[in-house]
């Protein structure tokens, strides 16, 4: 199960790469939150998809799962959540303002 999480993840950082490199200010937008995707996967298969107990004393038995991984990723979501969202009102203000969001366009002619 961790090879094919692994490999999700790689998969997520090559589609996100691509969307990363192209000439749209909105497919950067989506390219940085899937690659924030594809390293909270890798977090989770580093960190081993372990089958165990409740981190609470005097609970289960066997050894407890690392709650560790989990509160980064989800302080991450958070974060993520908040920096895709101003970032996608600063695109759709780029857009009002210029008539495009082509980022070629948007540098403007050097010439002038």
């Amino acid at each position: 199960m961790e090879t094919l999480v692994t490999i999700l993840a790689g998969v997520l950082v090559t589609v996100a790469t691509y969307l990363l490199l192209s000439k749209s200010l909105i497919r950067v937008i989506i390219g940085t939150a899937m690659l924030t995707h594809a390293a909270h996967l890798l977090i989770i298969s580093v960190s081993g998809l372990k089958n165990g107990s409740i981190p609470i004393l005097g609970e289960g038995e066997g050894s407890p799962v690392d709650a560790l991984p989990q509160a980064l990723i989800l302080t991450s979501i958070v974060i993520g959540f908040a920096v895709t969202a101003v970032a996608l009102v600063l695109a759709y203000r780029t857009y009002q303002e210029n008539g495009t969001d082509k980022l070629d366009e948007l540098r403007g002619d050097p010439n002038e």
